[in-house]
This record gives C-alpha cells, structure tokens and sequence, in this order.
C-alpha cells in the first residue's frame, strides 16, 4: 500500500498554500475592467429617466465592485476565490439588471411619449446608448458563466463548455489548449445582438441559450422601435 508523506499532507491542507500555476497564462483584468468602465460612462450618459436609481449610484456601486476584484486578483485573473467569485456575480447581474431596466424604461417611453422620444437625434442617441449598454453586460455575463469563469478556464476547461467556440468545435484547428477571452465574448455579445441568433458561436448548455434569447430579444426591440419612432420623427 501506497502512504502519504507528511509534506505532502500539510500541501493539500494548508488553506494558504499558494494556488498551482493555470495550465494556461491567464487572461489579463484589463478588458473586462475596461469594459465596465464603458458600461458606467454609458450609464452616466442616458437620460433621468432611462436610468435606474440616481445618476452616480450604479456606476459608484460597480467601481467599488471592480476595485474589489482589481484588488483581490489585480493584473490576471487566475485566483479561484469563492469571495471574488460571488463580487464577479454581483457585478456582472447589476451591470445587466441596470441594462435591461433602460430598455424597459426606453420603450415605456416610446409607447407613451417621452421627451428623448419627440427628437429623432436624442432618441438615436439614447437608444444607441441603450444597446451599447446590453451589448456589454451580456458580454460579461458570458464571460462570467461560461465553464466556471475566467479563473476556472485558466486552470481547467471542461470537455463541454457551455460556449462552444469554432476553436472547440473544429479539431483540424488543433486548439486543445485555447481559452477564450473576453474580446470572445464581446464578440459573440455583439453578433447575437446584431443578427439576433447564434453566428459562430453555439450554446449548449440550457441557461446559455436562455441568456442568448433572451439578448437577443432586447436588442430586437430596442433596434425595431428606436428605428421606427426616429423614422416617424423624421417624417
């Protein structure tokens, strides 16, 4: 029978024993910091009344959120953490809570006449706003659900993603080793949000194509009748 050393014992159960390096060079904080730093100045610049809260409480709520993970795991992001785990969420729920309330608020105005929805320029820009907004908080919920996180894909990917990627999908690619980052998912963001179905990426898992849906018909209703009110406008 085979025995453990004590030295190896203490390894596994010292709770502050440096995690193993990823299997792969985790991805930089940068992106996704940058892009919700995006989603606030775009929060910042909708109107009163296609905002929720006051204008500072949303993008002062997801600084604190985005320091907190900046701090705890500042320039890559490799550290699994049940704490950062749970920060990643908050924010990421908030930045899309906060998209999908301005899309509810922008078409109550559309229906009932607001004062964004009388001037075809304020209207395209507050729905331009609007979509930008979506499209970056989908990206980051992708980028936060699909296979654990950007942590977990940086030690590990599961044989089935939630996400798959024409890497995964197409083995003469030979990317055994590939980890999507987040321009991945800001693109699937945007083309689900622009042809409002799956383009080259496919979901497999069941909340993925609920989310996916879901985006899609957001965007759907913001591009038919911010288009259609600025066109009455202009008329």
């Amino acid at each position: 029978m085979t025995g453990h050393s004590p030295s190896d014992t203490n390894r596994t159960s010292d709770p502050h024993e440096p995690e193993p390096e990823p299997a792969q060079p985790a991805e930089s904080r940068w992106p996704m910091a940058g892009a919700v730093i995006a989603s606030a100045v775009l929060t910042l610049l909708l109107p009163d009344d296609l905002r929720l809260g006051p204008r500072w409480a949303l993008p002062l709520a997801e600084g604190l959120l985005l320091v907190a993970l900046i701090s705890g795991d500042p320039l890559r992001i490799s550290r699994r953490s049940t704490a950062l785990r749970a920060v990643s969420i908050a924010l990421v729920t908030m930045l899309a809570c906060g998209a999908i309330w301005s899309t509810v608020r922008l078409i109550d105005d559309l229906i009932h006449g607001g004062t964004e929805t009388n001037s075809a320029s304020a209207l395209l820009l507050a729905g331009g706003s609007v979509w930008a907004s979506t499209v970056l908080a989908f990206s980051l919920l992708y980028f936060e659900l699909d296979s654990g996180g950007p942590a977990a894909r940086a030690h590990h990917m599961p044989a089935t993603p939630a996400l798959a990627f024409p890497q995964q999908l197409s083995p003469e690619l030979n990317a055994l080793h590939w980890r999507p980052r987040y321009i991945d998912y800001l693109y699937l963001g945007f083309t689900n949000s622009t042809a409002l179905s799956p383009t080259d990426v496919m979901p497999l898992a069941p909340w993925a194509k609920c989310v996916m849906t879901l985006q899609s018909i957001v965007s759907l209703v913001i591009l038919g009748l911010v288009i259609a009110r600025a066109v009455n406008v202009l008329a």
